[in-house]
């Protein structure tokens, strides 16, 4: 039977090989920006919460630079109900009307998002006193849009302050990463620079766009699956890697849901980005095991020049 000094040499050598493992990858991000959308259970689950601000914080920690996307469909939908505003949903769409997109905008910024950069300004010290600061999809045009329709059943449908993003000026980002922060960034665009024409445009849309405008060399999409199945209910059809090819081709069979996410992942290794990687926030730390372990934590997308070069 092993002593307790041998047990805890070898929990010393498990502990050290983890770090050892991390180092390829240390090598690999430090000093690159990663983008990560934070959504799902993750986002209303305050354990997996805190575990979500302590992955943001390591990697600040650790040479590289995370930006945070956010929604909030789960507090948007709490705050209408309580405003009195009856949600409506067309074609996956929310319906946004002049009224509830002052909820949505107000939910976001001065809810959802001052939580996240709490959350992680909870970790601050006298070194470093702020690590995260909320940056605005409606400020500074961050995120410029135009409206969209949806068609259902053969009938278009108007969905009011729903949009798409058409252009990103990341200057409001990046000048809070040169302060050494954070950015945490909230899901609203404007109509043609107007400020009273906030939109609410998809968060996953909004990630990917904002990984591309950056240059980003990685996306990461918390999900609440744990990636993508090419055969969806079959179980054992979970994919580790899929090119842009195989995902362009995948794409129209996918269950409704993931299509957004999937589209944002396509289009940010289409647009630049190095990869893009849907993982499950369900798995507290789920970010660190996916950036700085071989096991990963999901459904990575590639070039189709990296599955060529492997």
């Amino acid at each position: 039977m092993a002593t307790d000094d041998e047990i805890e040499q070898e929990l010393a050598a498990e502990k050290a090989a983890i770090l050892i493992e991390s180092l390829s990858w240390l090598k690999q991000y430090s000093g690159k920006i990663v983008v990560v959308k934070f959504g799902g259970n993750a986002m209303i689950n305050e354990d997996l919460q805190r575990a979500f601000a302590e992955d943001m914080v390591y990697l600040r920690y650790a040479g590289l630079h995370p930006v945070v996307v956010h929604g909030g469909g789960p507090q948007i939908s709490a705050a209408l109900e309580e405003s009195g505003i009856e949600s409506e949903f067309r074609g996956g769409y929310r319906v946004t009307s002049s009224e509830a997109i002052s909820v949505v905008r107000r939910v976001l910024a001065d809810e959802v998002n001052r939580e996240i950069v709490e959350l992680m300004n909870a970790h601050a010290d006298a070194g470093h006193p702020v690590l995260a600061a909320g940056v605005f999809g409606d400020g500074k045009s961050l995120f410029s849009g135009e409206r969209k329709g949806v068609v259902v059943d053969g009938e278009r449908f108007d969905l009011g302050h729903v949009g798409d993003i058409t252009h990103v000026d990341p200057s409001s980002v990046l000048d809070v990463m040169a302060r050494g922060l954070i950015p945490v960034v909230s899901s609203i665009a404007l109509e043609n620079s107007d400020p009273s024409q906030a939109l609410n445009v998809n968060a996953d849309a909004a990630a990917g766009a904002l990984a591309i405008a950056l240059q980003a060399t990685k996306l990461v999409v918390l999900t609440d699956v744990p990636g993508l199945y090419s055969d969806w209910p079959n179980r054992d059809s979970l994919v580790d890697l899929i090119t842009v090819d195989e995902l362009t081709a995948l794409l129209p069979s996918l269950e409704s849901g993931m299509i957004p996410k999937m589209t944002a992942c396509l289009d940010a290794v289409v647009g630049g980005v190095g990869g893009a990687t849907i993982i499950d926030g369900r798995i507290p730390h789920a970010i660190l095991l996916e950036v700085f372990t071989q096991l990963g934590a999901g459904t990575e997308v590639i070039p189709n020049s990296k599955r060529k070069s492997q």
